[in-house]
């Protein structure tokens, strides 16, 4: 299914991105791992790559080369991080580093990025995302979040609607090339960030996992971005898939006093 097929994973030293490359490995994938940290235990080849910094990205994009059949965008930080952090890493570097491999790209080739249940809220967001994707780079994320009232707690909240919307607007952007983009939306997942998460969400957070059976793990995660990283997904475009034990639809049941 994935034989043969050259994948870059972002994240790959630890939580989902770990698991990711494990998987996509064990399913015949080739797969280029980037991380700030070693993950040269789970990936074929291993590029150390700072997403805060644009040269870093652009270093990794030479070591990449080309013939890439797919990218997994899932780095990121925690919203327990600074705004600027946040926002640089989630989101300004994810887009740069996605719009700088289309080109590595073969065609046909699939983009995962993973979003979360925290981008669940992106329709009362709107004006301020199309503003982010019209404007937002690596020089003015302070004053973009200062201008917006984005501060460290929402920067994670609205870098994951964001992602939502920005992976919509792309549905059909390379379909000349037969080249996709989809989200995964996992709910909270039993991983080295899943206390700072607690932390910043605080009584929210501890009300979503009474009514959860249990914080998913990376290992319920990764075999959706496998198979969304296959060619079985090809007229799946634009499209999210929440992997979050039911939460969003509990949260939808209860806007809409469903039965």
């Amino acid at each position: 299914m994935l034989t043969g097929k050259r994948i870059v994973v972002t994240g790959a030293a630890s939580g989902i991105g770990a698991e990711t490359a494990k998987i996509l490995k064990a399913r015949g994938a080739f797969v280029i791992g980037l991380d700030r940290n070693n993950a040269s235990a789970n990936v074929d080849q291993f590029i150390k790559v700072d997403l805060t910094k644009r040269s870093s990205i652009d270093q990794a994009l030479e070591e990449i080369g080309n013939d890439i059949d797919g990218l997994c965008n899932i780095a990121g930080l925690p919203p327990t991080a600074d705004r600027r952090l946040v926002m640089g890493v989630n989101l300004v570097a994810l887009r740069y580093l996605t719009e700088g491999i289309i080109g590595q790209l073969n065609d046909g080739a699939s983009i995962v990025n993973v979003a979360s249940l925290a981008g669940f809220g992106w329709p009362e967001s709107v004006d301020t995302i199309k503003e982010a994707i019209a404007s937002l780079n690596f020089h003015n994320i302070e004053t973009f979040c200062d201008a917006h009232g984005i501060d460290d707690a929402r920067s994670y909240f609205f870098s994951k609607e964001w992602l939502r919307v920005w992976t919509m607007q792309n549905r059909w952007t390379w379909r000349d090339r037969g080249i996709r983009m989809n989200t995964v939306s996992p709910g909270p997942v039993d991983t080295p960030i899943l206390k700072d998460f607690i932390e910043t969400l605080g009584e929210r957070a501890e009300e979503d996992m009474k009514v959860m059976d249990r914080a998913g793990r990376p290992t319920d995660i990764a075999p959706i971005i496998a198979f969304l990283c296959s060619d079985d997904s090809a007229w799946i475009r634009g499209s999210d898939i929440p992997a979050d034990g039911g939460m969003s639809s509990h949260i939808q049941h209860n806007i809409h006093h469903l039965g």
